[in-house]
């Protein structure tokens, strides 16, 4: 099995280029599927329940919300002495402005057949942008490194402070007005199991060349 630590090390030994290129389509593909299940109207990913009753309070795009927030997040991270990396800050101007390219290019499907094909592409594309995202080594997210601060400040679980922070947004972005529906349900008991075979499928592509990855899942 491989090493926790060696799923950031996938692509290490490959030219920058190519690191490069996952990071910003994972980092394009992650955006995509939020607008996918955004448009769906059958419920949103978990912080896009926060981010979409922000929109509503304050008017503005939830692209913009996504930015305006990651970079607040990031003030979190100072007294959590997280570090910032090049995908963090790019995960910070980037997703937001791909989920609002993604809502003005793609209209919402009436059709409920349509709408729920939309959440299983959402849900794929976005383990396949989660697997893109990590193994170039550029950082965490910023939401995801203010969980891991938290998980190294308090001596908590990763489950129980994921999940604690994840509930306390949905619940307070279902209060704005974000839409909290089955779909969010199906999207967090299903992405671990589909982002764990990309990520097999990954180990199997690039795990060979770093000796901190190993085949054998």
């Amino acid at each position: 099995m491989a090493k926790p630590a060696g799923y950031f090390r996938l692509l290490a030994h490959h030219p920058l280029p190519i690191r490069l290129a996952a990071l910003y389509v994972g980092l394009f593909l992650y955006g995509f599927s939020a607008g996918l299940m955004l448009r769906s109207t059958l419920g949103n990913m978990p912080w896009d329940v926060l981010h979409e009753g922000l929109s509503k309070l304050t008017g503005i795009s939830i692209g913009l919300v996504v930015v305006i927030l990651s970079f607040l997040l990031l003030l979190l991270w100072i007294p959590l002495k997280q570090r910032p990396g090049l995908g963090t800050l790019s995960n910070a101007l980037l997703v937001g402005l791909f989920i609002d390219l993604t809502l003005f290019m793609i209209p919402a499907p009436e059709q409920l057949w349509l709408r729920i094909v939309f959440v299983a592409l959402a849900i794929l594309i976005n383990a396949v942008a989660t697997v893109l995202y990590i193994i170039p080594n550029f950082g965490p997210g910023p939401r995801d490194g203010l969980m891991t601060g938290l998980v190294l400040k308090t001596g908590g679980s990763v489950t129980v402070v994921r999940a604690s922070i994840e509930i306390a947004v949905m619940l307070i972005g279902w209060l704005l007005g974000g839409t909290l529906f089955i779909a969010t349900i199906v999207f967090a008991v299903v992405i671990g199991p589909v982002t764990h075979y990309i990520l097999h499928l990954a180990i199997k592509l690039f795990g060979p060349g770093d000796p901190m990855v190993s085949e054998d899942t």
